[in-house]
């Protein structure tokens, strides 16, 4: 047999001495796994405005619940979630100014221009009762998507509905997966979203709006909390686990693509009450900022994360996330800012969008709170700029 041994050829010896040396005496950069998941962003705080209590056009304003963008029209939308109690279910068309903005802390005003009755398959404004409108998001196809939480005790359903964006006329509803739909009312439930925690969360990853002729976009959803069927007793140790929801949408279908696990982080000590609120995608990359509020004792508390759902497992085929997941990766989080650091009283935030770009090139962020249609609370907004988003 042959002895058949590898020889480097001379020159190719000579070029690796030369460079390991340099190799071996630079610092290379050490990037964590963590960096390599997640954007690279930071929030500035800039200011608070509350909006006047008021009436605008016969009804009283309040219980602003989430809120998205128009960039061509330099606009937010703002849905309300009375329930038809006050008023026909409706959302605002808000202009924000701010002053001063090239300054560190420029100062901020918010102004209700116009509102949008919504209504049903029939064109008939939602009776009282029959509806509980608490995500907005603003489509590609010149409409905007409205969520409904789901009062199951109050018979009021879970649904994602689009809408026309000048008229409020309904245009079409997504299928809601059957595990998502309540069996029965209180004790008697044993399935589905649970009492006033349902479909709280809306948001669109899409790359241009105002333009009919666009390719597919993509719809998230997510309750505020845990299905009835999820729900266990490590909750308030360890979090609920809560569903999100992904849908493929185009001007004729929509298309569930796939589910995933956000784990909830456990509740503060002395919350009565503890959800998610709002999700925004940032990119079409699965990059997105949610938004976690609690309350109870210590007020109101809230807290702001990133995600970046690439890896996250799809539990499309779970009926149950009871027990031990094996196997199952969640969307992994990363805390962005606890907002009880900024010092200020905060209120029962709820909705979230990427706004207008700052003079300084970056992105802003703001937030809303849901007044609940009570005189102690109050309809705040809070103003971020948002860094590292591009």
């Amino acid at each position: 047999m042959s002895d058949r041994r590898f020889h480097f050829p001379s020159w190719l010896l000579g070029l690796i001495l030369v460079i390991l040396p340099l190799l071996t005496g630079c610092n290379l950069p050490q990037v964590s796994a963590e960096e390599r998941l997640f954007l690279n962003l930071k929030l500035d705080f800039l200011e608070e405005y509350q909006l006047p209590k008021q009436e605008f056009q016969g009804a009283r304003v309040g219980g602003l619940s989430a809120i998205t963008y128009d960039r061509q029209r330099d606009r937010f939308y703002a849905i309300s979630d009375d329930r038809s109690e006050f008023a026909p279910a409706r959302f605002y068309t808000l202009k924000l100014a701010l002053e001063n903005a090239n300054a560190k802390a420029p100062t901020m005003k918010v102004a209700i221009e116009t509102v949008t009755m919504i209504t049903d398959e029939n064109g008939k404004p939602y009776p009282k009762g029959t509806i509980d409108p608490e995500g907005i998001a603003l489509s590609p196809l010149e409409t905007v998507f409205i969520s409904s939480e789901g009062v199951t005790n109050r018979g009021i359903p879970p649904f994602v509905r689009e809408f026309d964006r000048q008229t409020g006329q309904w245009k079409r509803s997504l299928q809601i997966p059957k595990r998502y739909l309540p069996d029965a009312k209180g004790e008697q439930q044993t399935q589905g979203v649970q009492d006033n925690l349902g479909l709280e969360a809306l948001t669109i990853a899409s790359g241009s709006y105002g333009n009919t002729s666009v390719e597919p976009f993509r719809l998230f959803t997510t309750p505020e909390s845990a299905l009835k069927q999820d729900v266990s007793d490590l909750d308030q140790t360890q979090g609920a686990k809560n569903r999100l929801l992904h849908y493929l949408v185009d001007g004729q279908r929509a298309l569930l693509v796939s589910e995933h696990l956000y784990q909830l982080d456990p509740p503060p000590s002395g919350a009565i009450s503890h959800g998610l609120t709002e999700l925004i995608a940032i990119d079409q990359g699965g990059h997105f900022l949610s938004l976690e509020r609690s309350f109870g004792s210590n007020g109101f508390q809230v807290k702001l994360f990133q995600l970046a759902t690439g890896g996250a497992t799809d539990i499309s085929s779970y009926d149950s996330l009871k027990g031990t997941l094996r196997g199952t990766t969640a969307i992994p989080k990363k805390l962005l800012l606890d907002l009880t650091q900024l010092g200020i009283p905060l209120d029962n935030l709820e909705g979230m969008a990427i706004g207008p770009r700052l003079p300084d090139g970056s992105r802003s962020l703001l937030l809303v709170s849901d007044d609940n249609f009570r005189p102690e609370q109050v309809t705040q907004f809070l103003l971020f700029r948002l860094e590292g988003l591009g």
